[in-house]
């Protein structure tokens, strides 16, 4: 007997109305792998928009930094994600950069 043709002999009001008590009826000697798939169903969340919400900002900045191994960088870039309400002057950063010897003159 199929998952399908145990339910389908059963009138609309004796079947189950969640995966929770799908998981009660369900023989896990019969059917393992249904019981193991309304087990994974019972505990997944409903919504998820706040942890995906900075998973994407996680995502912006590995998309960015995919090519430096630099850890440093990827430090800064996500305390300015973190903390963005804070105002930063370009006069600021611009002598901040002009102060770090490298290779490229920077003309102010």
């Amino acid at each position: 007997m199929s998952w399908k043709e145990k339910w389908s002999q059963e009138k609309s009001e004796n079947l189950p109305k969640t995966a929770i008590s799908s998981l009660e009826k369900c023989d896990k000697t019969f059917f393992p792998n249904i019981y193991i798939l309304l087990k994974l169903l019972a505990v997944l969340p409903v919504s998820v928009a706040t942890v995906e919400r900075s998973f994407s900002s996680l995502r912006r900045l590995k998309t960015y930094l995919r090519n430096t191994t630099s850890e440093s960088r990827f430090n800064g870039l996500a305390l300015l994600s973190i903390h963005r309400d804070i105002k930063i002057r370009d006069e600021e950063v611009l002598d901040k950069f002009a102060s770090v010897p490298r290779n490229l003159d920077f003309v102010l």
